[in-house]
């Protein structure tokens, strides 16, 4: 089994907001883009919320994140997973992002928003307690945006999204 790396963050240095990953999918990986599997509910829900067409070519719908002060990245940097699934990445072989230098350059981020709980999880076992925090953060744990996380249906994943990242929180 190969190492697979995540991307790049999408982030300007005044983002307030972290959305947090854990490791982009096979389709997104591809695709060299976050989200990148159709059936992923992560771009419409942003789309709802930040008022854009969810068909617009990715550039765009990361411009639309900036310009709402939002950051997208990934706990991991890189591990070894067989398939897409969070369930299959091999513990041993998870290596963070550099989180330290990334609060530093992004020191407005007042809250961290986990696209489901393997990233709240990565991010609890390898950054939270290794880092010094620029400032007061809240954290919270999202529903999975993923295809495979039908616990709950498209609309009450995006329901609860809009709820916690709504105007109140926007600039």
């Amino acid at each position: 089994m190969t190492v697979i790396h995540s991307f790049a963050p999408i982030a300007h240095n005044n983002a307030e907001i972290l959305i947090l990953g854990s490791m982009p999918g096979q389709a997104s990986l591809l695709a060299n883009q976050y989200y990148a599997h159709q059936r992923n509910a992560f771009w419409p829900i942003m789309a709802k919320l930040l008022q854009f067409d969810p068909t617009a070519p990715y550039v765009e719908k990361t411009r639309s994140l900036q310009s709402a002060h939002i950051a997208l990245w990934d706990v991991l940097q890189s591990c070894k997973r067989k398939g897409s699934l969070d369930a299959m990445i091999e513990t041993d072989t998870q290596t963070p992002n550099d989180f330290q230098s990334f609060f530093h350059t992004h020191n407005k981020i007042t809250h961290i928003f986990f696209n489901g709980g393997k990233a709240e999880t990565c991010f609890n076992r390898y950054v939270l307690r290794k880092i010094d925090l620029v400032g007061p953060m809240q954290l919270t744990r999202l529903p999975s945006t993923s295809p495979a996380h039908a616990a709950l249906s498209f609309e009450d994943k995006q329901e609860i999204w809009l709820k916690a990242l709504g105007p109140r929180r926007l600039i």
